[in-house]
């Protein structure tokens, strides 16, 4: 039986598939386009099987998508952990897990000229 697949593996894949007694037809992405494509797809699996079941080694799966992905564009998993950390100092986190709804315009803050 064949069954066709067309996605990004992990490395050692066609090794555990030839150990299973099956045969794996696999290719080598030669482009980085082409390469960041599957990367693409490849999160939104992972992602879709993170919703699904929320684990450990899902996020883990996850993160590995995304750390090559960064590291196609030159970011190093260094750079982007510090970029985090940046960010939340700068904006904040999740922790405390607001929720913005709505958004009024002229109210409070900063003199926008409207009360001379």
């Amino acid at each position: 039986m064949e069954k066709v697949y067309n996605k990004l593996i992990r490395d050692k894949i066609p090794d555990i598939i030839v150990e299973d007694g099956r045969l794996p037809i696999c290719r080598t992405i030669k482009s980085d386009r082409e390469f960041e494509v599957f990367l693409k797809r490849k999160i939104i699996e992972e992602l879709e099987e993170l919703f699904e079941t929320p684990t450990r080694e899902e996020m883990a799966d996850l993160f590995e998508v995304i750390y090559a992905l960064a590291n196609l564009h030159g970011f190093s998993k260094d750079s982007i952990e510090a970029a985090m950390v940046e960010k939340s100092s700068a904006r904040g986190g999740f922790n405390d897990r607001i929720v913005l709804e709505v958004v009024i315009d002229g109210f409070g803050g900063e003199d926008d000229g409207a009360h001379e």
